[in-house]
């Protein structure tokens, strides 16, 4: 039996009071708060633990964002693609095939944009897909910046780490909070749980699930880390001729570093990052978070040194360029919502009335074509007043490894924060938002939406036209295992 301490009951400072509050500034939270404000809410507080917005994406170094696109569609749009617009004006801070080129079979672009990862489709007709490489440091910036064009309507805490909900009967009233000024309050009307580990909801009595199977990418873990000096197109260039000592290379980067590891591209030529995979890792279990740490930092210099003697003509001048200040998060806690997503949505293409999200992804079942994510994944059962969007979304072990990357945290978070504003203008609760009009609006945030006028119908089209990408052979034998008449659909797992 573990020892334990009954701790002193106390008063504590309620050190704000607002309409919507957002526990957590990484891709979700963001989102919901800047989508809460420009839906018209006046009285919004973000809360985050570290000090700058972004999360994964700017302090863990989740450097590039797959498929927001699907042939020659843009369907991952809103505040996903303003980031990218924004930084495209700044030298060298992104780097993508261009929005006018998405669904390109140009041989020459896409022999071009080949040598970078997930820039040209899996499948056949070879194509130009949406996936951009960017530099955190930069985004880390203009997210401050887009917080500060609504600072009238937003309040940020940063170095505040949300730590307990504040319950009344089976409604969350706020959030206890710690920081270097001691334990405080917020209260709000809606709280947003956008911690990706669902450090609030965990402690409402809503059910939730553990960390997904260790056969998925989602029960891993990582530490990202950058290597300066290098020629990536001289990198590439050496894998397309000698394709067994590339084969080889992984196997070796891997058995050099004790778990999975590879070099990809940035937004830079003469740099890459370094992803890796940590098995059978819960990102919210303090001794797992600190092996995860210890052990990447202990084979780093390890790792280079192989590149540099394996590859001379590429990492011949290469250096440890940076560590990225947080740990890589995958999945720990998954919400069980009012819905839970499946592969069977990826093999069925559903239809869900209360769509908020209709994004392409990076599922092969349906050739990365657009799935609809319906609002009850980001709504908890049994508890009011508090949604949960971004990567622990309501998602079985499967379909988890599909959905909980930076995009979908950006759309469930911007969606998030329009249904909030909703329902506190209207004076309802979240769980009764009008959806019709939570969808109208994020439409007007330049989210399309199927079904809905203001979405242009050559979205509708181009799915119709390539049979929503159930034509492949993966979505054949899932809809047959859904159907009792093949293997289960646990055996179609991607990774």
């Amino acid at each position: 039996m573990k020892e334990t301490y009954l701790e002193p009951a106390g008063r504590l400072e309620v050190y704000e009071r607002c309409d919507v509050l957002v526990v957590g500034s990484g891709a979700a939270g963001h989102s919901a708060a800047v989508a809460a404000a420009r839906a018209g809410c006046k009285n919004i507080v973000l809360m985050e633990r570290y000090g700058y917005s972004g999360g994964d994406v700017t302090g863990g170094y989740v450097i590039m964002v797959p498929d927001l696109s699907w042939y020659e569609k843009s369907f991952v749009r809103g505040l996903q693609e303003e980031w990218f617009t924004r930084l495209g004006s700044i030298p060298q801070a992104v780097r993508a095939p261009g929005l006018a080129d998405i669904g390109s079979q140009d041989p020459v672009l896409v022999d071009a944009w080949s040598a970078i990862h997930d820039c040209v489709s899996r499948s056949e007709p070879k194509r130009l897909v949406r996936a951009v490489y960017f530099e955190p440091n930069q985004l880390k910036i203009e997210m401050d910046k887009m917080l500060r064009e609504h600072e009238q309507a937003i309040r940020v805490l940063y170095h505040c780490w949300g730590a307990r909900p504040i319950l009344e009967g089976d409604t969350v009233r706020g959030v206890i909070f710690e920081s270097k000024e001691g334990r405080k309050a917020v209260l709000a009307k809606v709280v947003i749980d956008a911690t990706g580990d669902g450090d609030i909801f965990a402690q409402t009595g809503t059910p939730y699930s553990s960390l997904a199977d260790g056969g998925t990418r989602s029960s891993t873990t990582a530490l990202v880390w950058r290597i300066g000096g290098i020629n990536w197109d001289q990198f590439e260039q050496w894998k397309r001729t000698r394709p067994q000592a590339a084969a080889a290379l992984r196997e070796r980067l891997s058995a050099v570093a004790g778990f999975r590891c590879l070099p990809l591209p940035t937004n830079q030529n003469d740099m890459c990052w370094v992803n890796n995979w940590h098995p059978a890792m819960d990102c919210t279990r303090i001794a797992d978070q600190t092996k995860t740490e210890m052990d990447t930092r202990a084979t780093m210099r390890q790792v280079l040194a192989y590149l540099k003697e394996a590859v001379p003509m590429a990492f011949r001048d290469a250096f440890l360029y940076d560590i990225a200040p947080q740990l890589g998060t995958r999945c720990s806690r998954r919400l069980k919502g009012e819905y839970v997503m499946t592969a069977n949505d990826f093999a069925f293409a559903t239809k869900h009335d209360d769509v908020i999200a209709w994004h392409s992804t990076i599922c092969q079942i349906n050739d990365c074509g657009p799935v609809e994510i319906p609002y009850r994944c980001i709504l908890p059962q049994k508890v009011e007043g508090l949604l949960c969007p971004g990567r622990h979304l309501s998602a079985d072990d499967v379909a988890i490894d599909w959905l909980n990357l930076i995009p979908q945290c950006v759309g469930t978070g911007q969606a998030a924060g329009v249904a909030a504003a909703v329902a506190v203008a209207d004076g309802t609760t979240v769980r009764e938002v009008d959806i019709r009009k939570v969808q109208d609006i994020l439409c007007g945030q330049d989210v399309p939406l199927p079904r809905n006028a203001k979405t242009d119908p050559s979205y509708t089209a181009c799915c119709e036209a390539h049979e929503y990408g159930l034509y492949t052979d993966l979505a054949k034998q899932a809809r047959a295992a859904a159907e009792g008449k093949g293997e289960d659909l646990n055996q179609y797992r991607q990774w």
